[in-house]
């Protein structure tokens, strides 16, 4: 039987590290994560080191269960090693006993070093042409393969089995609005992703998945990354208050080291739409999980779907 979060008590995380010859000092503190269950913990000082490992504290990540097969985890570090191979400021997992991906009693996990970011409250001087060039520098890497376990972004995936489950979901009194809404999205969306080549790319690019060190700017989180295109990992890093300053910023560090696409920009605005749905989706298949009702407790209510119609009808109006 598959364990699930509740089983996911200290003892059960420190046995886990200990299985791999770890050895935790009884100090573990969690961090904030709505998808998976992710830890700080302090290791003695005799725990065994490697190239790669030799640390006082480790970030030990649980992943939620059934989400995904180890294959699509190894491919999600690949990538980041992949990035860290080519000088791309990524936190890439750590390597134990030649793996990233280990299991106790069924819950996967995999162990990262404790790393030190902000993520930036306001953007001044060059900053914004920094993230253009990290993400540049980002896709440049993604463009070298695609995934063969992961996600592609897709109407059918992201967009048809997203409306299949919010159809017991969205308020009746704005149902039919919704679907005409997304279905127009997403139609839109069926004639135009497919002229565009796919990468792997982060997938969840927003700027609280964006840090800085005091000296760069490097992305975090590619629990999402997926096979998809550039325009996915741009339209969530702008702030709609500044969409031109801001676009205008990326793109000229952007562009000193990968071409962009200027007929992506189209896709922006149904790409937001298509992540409103996919959002609701997730709130939606998550909803069994305890602490969802309690961080979302608006979502079954008339006026959560009443404000995502509106962002829907007015995107859909604009194609």
């Amino acid at each position: 039987m598959s364990l699930g979060f509740q089983n996911l008590t200290p003892d059960f995380i420190f046995n886990s590290l200990e299985s791999l010859g770890l050895r935790p000092t009884g100090e573990l503190t969690q961090l904030n994560s709505y998808e998976n269950r992710v830890f700080d913990i302090k290791l003695d000082e005799e725990s065994p080191s490697s190239e790669s490992f030799n640390l006082e504290r480790v970030i030990a990540k649980y992943y939620r269960p059934q989400r995904w097969s180890v294959e699509a985890l190894r491919e999600e570090h690949e990538f980041l090693l992949d990035l860290k191979k080519e000088g791309v400021d990524v936190v890439a997992p750590l390597f134990l006993k030649n793996k990233t991906v280990f299991e106790h009693e069924s819950l996967k996990f995999s162990l990262y070093p404790k790393f030190k970011g902000r993520m930036p409250q306001e953007f001044l001087g060059d900053d914004l042409k920094k993230v253009g060039r990290v993400l540049a520098r980002l896709h440049n890497v993604g463009s070298q393969s695609l995934f063969e376990h992961r996600p592609t972004l897709s109407v059918s995936y992201y967009g048809d089995e997203s409306l299949q489950v919010l159809r017991d979901w969205v308020a009746p009194e704005v149902s039919a609005r919704y679907f005409t809404a997304a279905n127009a999205i997403l139609d839109f969306l069926a004639e135009e992703l497919p002229r565009h080549s796919l990468l792997r790319i982060h997938g969840d690019c927003h700027k609280g998945n964006l840090l800085n060190n005091g000296t760069e700017f490097f992305f975090v989180d590619f629990d999402d990354c997926c096979n998809g295109i550039e325009a996915q990992d741009f339209w969530m890093l702008l702030d709609k208050d500044h969409f031109e300053h801001e676009l205008t910023e990326i793109l000229t560090g952007y562009e000193e080291l990968r071409t962009f696409d200027d007929s992506q920009l189209s896709l922006f605005e149904p790409l937001r739409g298509l992540r409103i749905i996919y959002y609701a989706r997730w709130i939606a298949t998550r909803w069994s999980d305890p602490s969802f009702p309690k961080i979302f407790p608006q979502f079954e209510t008339y006026s959560y779907w009443a404000q995502d119609v509106e962002q829907l009808e007015k995107i859909a109006w604009g194609l």
